[in-house]
């Protein structure tokens, strides 16, 4: 017997009838074929699957969809935004912040949730952030970097709007 939930998927409302034990990486893998939030582990453990609800990172293979509802979930396909890359995307290609490419959406999502508590993180603070996303293929030295670099460009962004506001007074 299913349970009817509506979720926001990067933005979107979602509605669909679950299984109540279905849980939320195979909602939004299965039901709404968002394939960027991958399965590794199915333990908590490598934080492929991480995932925001309401901004805060969730590691998606332990949560039920059920429990989701009425929520706001971000995938990595939320990212982008008019075709135009996330910095935090921008970033993980420029400073090559990933080889594989398997641990990279959870990576992204994580930092996200990072760089709006903390727009100038140090690299402890950015590895203390990432210490619940396991990489397999790099030394996490670009991830470092990727977020350090993303979070420039955060900020100057954020400032350019304030600068402008701030003219037209």
């Amino acid at each position: 017997m299913g349970q009817a939930i509506t979720v926001t998927v990067n933005g979107e409302k979602r509605s669909a009838e679950v299984e109540p034990r279905l849980l939320l990486v195979h909602f939004l893998r299965e039901k709404l074929r968002l394939t960027g939030t991958h399965i590794g582990c199915d333990t908590t453990h490598c934080g492929a699957c991480t995932v925001l609800v309401d901004g805060t990172p969730v590691k998606s293979c332990t949560m039920l969809a059920v429990q989701a509802d009425g929520q706001q979930v971000t995938t990595v396909e939320g990212l982008v935004a008019g075709g135009v890359l996330h910095p935090i995307q921008a970033a993980f290609k420029e400073e090559h912040g990933l080889q594989c490419g398997f641990c990279t959406p959870g990576m992204m999502l994580t930092s996200i949730a990072l760089l709006k508590e903390n727009q100038d993180p140090s690299d402890d603070e950015i590895r203390w952030a990432l210490s619940g996303n396991i990489c397999r293929c790099t030394g996490y030295m670009n991830i470092v970097k990727a977020v350090k670099s993303a979070a420039v460009q955060m900020k100057a962004a954020a400032e350019v709007p304030a600068a402008t506001a701030a003219a037209r007074s």
